[in-house]
């Protein structure tokens, strides 16, 4: 028996093959949209996917489940509660699937979500695993706030708090201290809000030192998980609906994203460049905002653009534009990618703000606080700072006076690299904008 963990880091996403080698069967659990990892593995070991388990319609990622089932032929399992409308198998408390020494058993684990499922490992007879998906995370367990409007079951954070409390203690506390517990994500996710930097761990040493599992009553645990979530970004609730149907496979969907420049550009919509900040400063196409590639780029362009907003996609090079395509679609917006092609500047810049008359005289500025409200209340930098966060900012523009120059500033510059080119974009030649960029390091105590 071989459990294989496969990790996405830029959406801090973990997803597993539980091999049985006896049989060379493969049952996947929670993978990602590209395929080609598990695939490989497959093929490496000469084995077969016979299934794929979701432990809920995931909100942050978008699943390979459907192309996986097209590709091999395996059966999907997945809760009755999730509603799928993907050709499935239902599989909650009381279910199983067997191959070889290893039985694979439904957990109904509701609190992250009204569907989600944790499944237990039993190998030789003896419970070996649990991948419990986001109710259980290393540290911490998922936040229970993203289906009031969202999936074939809503309900309210409060009803899940309380669900997650139930779950964690009935179900998952009764396996013994020596199961290992492997969840769906990691540090750096926001489907939780305290996870540890490791990606596995026991439900002994969950026991020990997971606040969430701590003797504490239902009504202080659901204080304290409701309380300081990260925010929700705009496409969650659409990846949970594409989830649920299934969405289509992957290269067939890169197909159709038009990769060439446009003769006329539709002035209407956002241009999302994906340069290096420098590169973008020194000159850009108008409309353009500057997501820099890196490792939470899925995540900004899922925060900033809404579902159905059609956009623009530019890169520096003909292999960046096709890796920012590819991760465009782990959250399912390359559907929304009116054109895609590379650029090597453009005739709008953005000025550079003179330091030392900022730190002398930050009264002559309005200075914009981009950060999230947890990161302010734990660290303040500007007395008189507006606070508008990131993924906030297009729909609260009107908040931002004219009278001053405006500098942005984030935690360490590329989230204002990102706000100054949406601010910059809205307010035309009304007034200066300013990145403050890595130089926030200098006003930080």
């Amino acid at each position: 028996m071989k459990i294989e963990q496969f990790e996405d880091k830029g959406l801090s996403h973990y997803s597993y093959a539980v091999l049985s080698e006896c049989e060379n069967k493969i049952v996947l659990i929670d993978p990602s949209r590209d395929i080609t990892p598990y695939l490989s593995f497959a093929q490496t070991h000469g084995a077969a996917i016979i299934a794929v388990i979701e432990t809920h319609p995931h909100a942050d990622f978008v699943s390979g489940h459907l192309e996986l089932q097209q590709v091999t032929g395996a059966v999907i399992y997945s809760s009755k509660l999730l509603g799928a409308e993907y050709a499935h198998q239902t599989f909650d408390d009381g279910d199983e699937i067997v191959f070889g020494k290893i039985k694979l058993k439904a957990l109904n684990t509701p609190g992250h979500s009204p569907d989600s499922i944790s499944i237990v490992l039993e190998h030789d007879g003896k419970d070996k695993a649990v991948f419990t998906g986001d109710t259980l995370f290393i540290g911490d367990c998922g936040r229970p706030d993203l289906r009031e409007q969202a999936g074939n079951l809503t309900a309210k954070r409060e009803e899940l708090a309380k669900l997650m409390y139930h779950s964690l203690r009935d179900k998952l506390l009764t396996l013994d201290d020596v199961v290992g517990v492997y969840p769906a994500h990691g540090a750096g996710t926001l489907c939780g809000k305290a996870l540890s930097e490791a990606n596995r761990s026991t439900i002994g040493a969950e026991k020990a030192g997971n606040w969430s599992l701590q003797e504490i009553s239902e009504a202080e645990f659901v204080r304290e998980l409701l309380a300081d979530q990260p925010f929700i970004p705009k496409y969650f609730a659409y990846d949970v609906a594409l989830n649920k149907h299934g969405a289509i496979g992957l290269k067939t969907a890169l197909a159709d994203v038009p990769v060439k420049k446009p003769i006329t550009l539709n002035s209407k919509l956002f241009i999302i460049d994906a340069r290096p900040e420098a590169d973008f400063k020194k000159g850009h196409l108008p409309g353009s905002i500057n997501i820099q590639d890196g490792g939470k780029f899925e995540t900004w362009l899922g925060s900033i653009i809404a579902p159905e907003e059609v956009f623009y996609l530019v890169a520096e090079n003909e292999e960046k534009l096709k890796q920012l395509i590819s991760k465009t679609a782990k959250i399912g917006y390359e559907a929304f990618i009116e054109a895609a092609f590379v650029v090597a500047g453009g005739d709008e810049q953005m000025a550079e703000l003179h330091l030392a008359h900022f730190a002398a005289h930050p009264e002559q500025y309005t200075i914009v606080d981009i950060r999230n409200e947890a990161e302010i209340k734990t660290q303040p930098v500007f007395r008189n700072a507006i606070h508008i966060p990131l993924y906030e900012l297009r729909e609260c523009l009107a908040n931002i006076p004219l009278s001053k120059p405006v500098v942005v500033h984030c935690a360490g510059g590329y989230r204002s690299a990102a706000g100054s080119s949406i601010i910059a974009n809205a307010l035309g030649t009304k007034t200066k904008v300013f990145d403050l960029g890595e130089a926030i390091k200098n006003f930080i105590s």
